[in-house]
């Protein structure tokens, strides 16, 4: 009686693990016609041939738990993850630059410009410091490229080549009025008969 009860025993667990085997084995599933469903999932970047990042996918669990999941490439699609993913989209996704169309300048534009330029240049003074080799001869003189890049730095008005009538470099210390050349419409200073540049050169 003790072996028969003892069979009996091993009979029923040994149907009880063949059971669990059968609820959870996939083969047994696929042959009863049964799949496995899909998981939802947010994926966090974007992943080939799923999708790009934060949108939702559907797919198999073990794809899930096994690739995924570890690789931090994709989240379950619940509320808290969702919010999290969503929050961290708007502040790492680059703001859309807005286009700023350039008005393009009227001639009163121009002028106005020319006359502040203008100003600048009547009321101030272009100091240069220089060596000299022999008495007051200067050891490099001072060309014209080198007055208009002076006049951006100290004076703060560019001016271009043609507006600067600089037949010959300065060569001396000393002060010179250099001609300018601007618009005939820009009503020149009183007592003048041409616009000019104010430059004077020191010794070093």
């Amino acid at each position: 009686m003790a072996y028969l009860q003892y069979g009996k025993n091993i009979l029923r667990r040994s149907r009880f693990l063949n059971s669990e085997c059968v609820l959870h084995h996939p083969v047994f599933y696929g042959g009863q016609g049964v799949r496995y469903r899909k998981l939802e999932v947010i994926l966090t970047t974007n992943v080939d041939k799923l999708g790009k990042a934060g949108e939702t996918v559907k797919v198999a669990p073990g794809h899930f738990r096994n690739h995924l999941m570890p690789k931090l490439l994709a989240v379950p699609n619940i509320d808290k993850f969702a919010y999290l993913i969503s929050e961290q989209r708007k502040l790492y996704q680059p703001k859309e630059v807005e286009e700023v169309k350039e008005v393009p300048k009227t001639e009163e534009d121009t002028m106005k410009e020319y006359q502040k330029a203008a100003r600048r240049l009547e009321n101030a003074k272009l100091v240069l410091r220089r060596f000299i080799k022999i008495d007051t001869e200067l050891r490099s003189p001072v060309d014209k490229d080198e007055i208009i890049s002076e006049v951006a730095r100290q004076l703060g008005v560019f001016i271009e080549p043609e507006n600067l009538q600089l037949t010959t470099p300065l060569s001396t210390l000393g002060e010179f009025e250099v001609p300018l050349r601007l618009p005939k419409s820009l009503p020149l200073p009183e007592g003048k008969v041409q616009w000019t540049l104010d430059v004077k050169i020191r010794k070093k």
